[in-house]
């Protein structure tokens, strides 16, 4: 049975933070593909900031470019708003019942895990691969027996600050893929309308 990642996040835009977590967990662990699975609002998160889903979902996918080993998923777009995790796991379980679903989340979100909704059927069901982040205690859940703590290299870059830096004129190239910077260069979007 092929083990499948799951790198959920809005990637708002996609950057070479996103990027690197996605091919270090594809390319040097036990996983088969990494699945980028662009999240279409986050309940916790402000939906106004959120470019357009198609728009996020196009971004991720110029940025895995030809990699076989990473795959953009639009799975949560026809599934009820919001999107919980644990809704997501159990439709891709059924819909793809050949596949091993692993969870893949920065160290922060392992600290909040007792909050998501049906959180322990999700360690029950499921292995979550964490990638520590330095200033974050990971909490109680750090010796769960289906919690692999993983030492992936990371880039301190936020989507908020490639935002704010592309609403004011300043340059992101370099902190976000190649083809990413073309289009968004090219688009309008995350500028403010003049």
């Amino acid at each position: 049975m092929k083990k499948i990642g799951l790198f959920f996040g809005s990637f708002n835009p996609v950057h070479i933070g996103h990027m690197i977590i996605a091919n270090f967990m594809a390319s040097q662990t036990d996983l088969h593909q990494v699945w980028m699975v662009v999240s279409p609002q986050n309940p916790l998160k402000n939906k106004n900031t959120l470019a357009r889903d198609r728009d996020r979902l196009h971004l991720v996918r110029l940025a895995i470019g030809d990699n076989l080993k990473l795959r953009a998923s639009d799975i949560e777009f026809d599934l009820p708003k919001p999107s919980y995790t644990i809704d997501t796991l159990t439709y891709l379980k059924e819909k793809f019942p050949d596949k091993e679903f692993v969870l893949i989340m920065g160290g922060d979100n392992l600290g909040t895990l007792h909050k998501w909704k049906n959180y322990e059927l999700i360690l029950k069901d499921y292995e979550v691969y964490v990638y520590s982040r330095p200033s974050y205690v990971l909490g109680e859940l750090e010796s769960h027996p289906k919690v692999k703590i993983l030492k992936a290299p990371q880039m301190d870059i936020s989507s908020s600050y490639i935002r704010k830096c592309i609403s004011e004129g300043q340059s992101v190239q370099y902190l976000i893929p190649e083809p990413v910077f073309e289009y968004i260069m090219s688009s309008s979007i995350y500028r403010k309308p003049s």
